[in-house]
């Protein structure tokens, strides 16, 4: 039995791109008789807000799609990002990076699918340890306190030794992180970078197929990489191609993409929107982008 879920963040209203996110997660679960969950990411600082939950709550029942056993909540996670942040460090992975955006942008003379790859600066400085006095300062003299964890990609991966993982519309896959470079996986602001909870979320959620929009595509080569560090389950991927503005950019709630709550509250009936959805009728204006990968 297969699982998959849908994973929003609590930092802004759904729009017709989750709508769609959401139907084809919840659709392959119940087509081959598995479950289907909904797991909140809530750890995005004052971003996250209850008010938020409620809504995505509201506008799943209106779309008229149900999960399988209670929401779960990446806050109530924080000790397992913790602990995989510990042995990762423990095992001389990780290294404190006090790097500007700027500073990268300025040093990179790469760009990879999130921007400009770092360029490993900090990286010389040595890998810290797990034994940091509580002022931050490790036995090396390196100061923590700050300080975003950077995974040393190359080290791992001599490690790990080549790894592959298999997308079901793109196939077999030859897992390439090290077009992320050196990934943060404990931020400055937050408990942890996407990369890392997500990988440690979807293990412990049981979750064995991920679904997810193309434009994190690149992103299941560091959470495969992750997962052989970590001894986790392998999943297998199924990135969706995703609902695109006229001038191609995906929707987005930054750019104010009508949202879902005030459509419901219009009086719109939502499960003929899935019913559109699912049929590959789209608002005007709207179309599926054909992504790295045509079809679903």
């Amino acid at each position: 039995m297969i699982c998959t879920r849908f994973a929003p963040s609590p930092n802004g209203p759904l729009h017709l791109g989750h709508a769609w996110a959401v139907i084809v997660a919840h659709d392959l679960a119940r087509a081959r008789g598995g479950a289907f969950l909904l797991r909140i990411e809530d750890i995005d600082g004052e971003r996250s807000r209850p008010a938020f939950v409620a809504e995505i709550l509201a506008d799943l029942a209106w779309l008229g799609l149900g999960w399988d056993g209670d929401p779960v909540f990446q806050s109530a996670r924080l000790g397992s990002y913790a602990a995989a942040g510990e042995r990762l460090r423990a095992m001389g992975l990780l290294y404190p990076c006090h790097c500007t955006r700027a500073e990268i942008a300025a040093a990179a003379t790469a760009r990879g699918p999130d921007g400009p790859i770092y360029p490993g600066t900090c990286r010389h400085r040595g890998v810290d340890h797990p034994d940091v006095d509580h002022s931050g300062v490790d036995h090396s003299g390196v100061d923590s306190r700050g300080a975003a964890w950077r995974l040393d990609v190359a080290e791992a991966m001599r490690r790990t030794g080549p790894l592959e993982w298999v997308d079901e519309r793109a196939g077999p896959q030859v897992a390439r992180p090290d077009l992320f470079g050196d990934v943060v996986l404990l931020r400055k602001d937050l408990p942890a970078s996407y990369h890392l909870a997500a990988t440690l979320d979807d293990a412990a959620d049981g979750v064995s197929l991920v679904t997810r929009g193309m434009d994190l595509f690149a992103a299941s080569h560091v959470h495969r990489l992750l997962q052989a560090l970590l001894e986790l389950p392998v999943p297998t991927w199924h990135h969706h191609p995703l609902l695109v503005e006229p001038d191609g950019r995906k929707l987005a709630k930054r750019r104010g993409s009508p949202s879902l709550g005030d459509r419901r509250r219009a009086g719109e009936d939502g499960e003929a929107i899935a019913k559109a959805l699912r049929e590959r009728r789209f608002p005007a204006g709207i179309s599926l982008g054909n992504g790295l990968h045509p079809g679903v």
